[in-house]
C-alpha cells in the first residue's frame, strides 16, 4: 500500500436513516480535505426505511459519494462484498480500499494511520491500542475479548481482533478475496481473513480505538456458537 494516491471507502447501510445524513456529510468534508480524488461507496443492503431516499437526496451535495445496493436485505457481508468489488473495479494500483460501518465507529482520520503500509491487507485492532476499548463497560469489554479469543483459537488466527469494523486492501487483494467470499452475515470478516491467508497474502494489524460507540447486539453464547459453526465450514473450504 505504498505510494497511495487515492482512498476509496465502502460503507454498508441497513436502516440507517437516523445517521445517514451526518455520515455522508462527515465523509464529504473529510474527503475534500484529505483525499480529494477519492470516493465513498454507500451500499444499501435492502433497507426497509428511507435510508436510500435520504442518501440519494444528498448526492448533489456530496460529490465524493456513490450510492449503490440492491432491493432485498442480504446481510452485512453481502453489502461489503458488493461495495468492495465495485470499488475495486473502479480502482487502479495506487488506491487503497477501506470498509467501515455507517456509524464511523473508528472515525475517518484513522484511515491515515493505515498508510503507507507494505502488503496486501491491513486490519484494525482494538487490542493493540491502549484506549481500544474506551467507552465499553467492564462487562462488555470482558465479553468482547473472550469472544474474540475463542474465535481466534478456533480459526487458528494470529490476529488480535478479527472482527474490528475497519479493514483496508489493495485493489488486487480486494478483487481476489471478495471474488471468492460467500458469507453474507456478520461472520464475513472471518472468511475475508481466511481467504487472505489461503492466498498467501500479508496481513498487517493497525492499533485503533472506538470513537463513536453504539450498543452491541452481539449475544456472546448464541453468536459464538454460530461463529464456531461458520469457522468449521470455512476451514473445510480453505483447507
Amino acid at each position: 500500500m505504498n505510494d497511495v494516491r487515492t482512498i476509496r471507502l465502502v460503507i454498508p447501510m441497513y436502516n440507517e436513516s437516523e445517521i445517514i445524513e451526518a455520515t455522508m456529510r462527515a465523509c464529504e468534508s473529510w474527503f475534500c480535505a484529505n483525499a480529494p480524488d477519492g470516493a465513498v461507496y454507500f451500499v444499501d443492503d435492502g433497507s426497509t426505511d428511507d435510508t436510500a431516499r435520504k442518501a440519494s437526496a444528498l448526492l448533489g451535495q456530496c460529490p465524493h459519494a456513490r450510492l449503490t445496493g440492491y432491493e432485498h436485505n442480504r446481510g452485512k457481508g453481502a453489502a461489503v462484498r458488493f461495495g468492495m468489488l465495485a470499488a475495486a473495479g473502479d480502482a487502479d494500483g495506487g488506491d487503497v480500499i477501506f470498509f467501515t460501518d455507517c456509524d464511523l465507529a473508528y472515525g475517518l482520520d484513522v484511515m491515515l494511520d493505515f498508510m503507507p503500509l507494505g502488503g496486501d491487507v491491513a486490519i484494525g485492532s482494538r487490542a493493540l491500542h491502549p484506549d481500544g476499548y474506551r467507552g465499553y463497560t467492564a462487562l462488555r469489554r470482558v465479553m468482547s475479548k473472550t469472544y474474540l479469543a475463542v474465535i481466534r483459537v478456533a480459526a487458528g488466527f494470529p490476529y488480535s481482533d478479527s472482527q474490528t469494523g475497519i479493514k483496508a486492501f489493495t485493489p488486487d487483494a480486494a478483487r481476489k478475496i471478495f471474488g471468492v467470499c460467500e458469507v453474507d452475515g456478520f461472520a464475513f470478516d472471518l472468511e475475508v481473513l481466511m481467504a487472505a491467508r489461503h492466498m498467501g497474502m500479508s496481513v498487517a494489524q493497525v492499533p485503533v480505538r472506538v470513537i463513536n460507540n453504539r450498543p452491541s447486539h452481539v449475544s456472546v453464547v448464541r453468536d459464538t456458537l454460530r461463529m464456531l459453526r461458520t469457522v468449521r465450514t470455512l476451514r473445510r473450504k480453505y483447507r
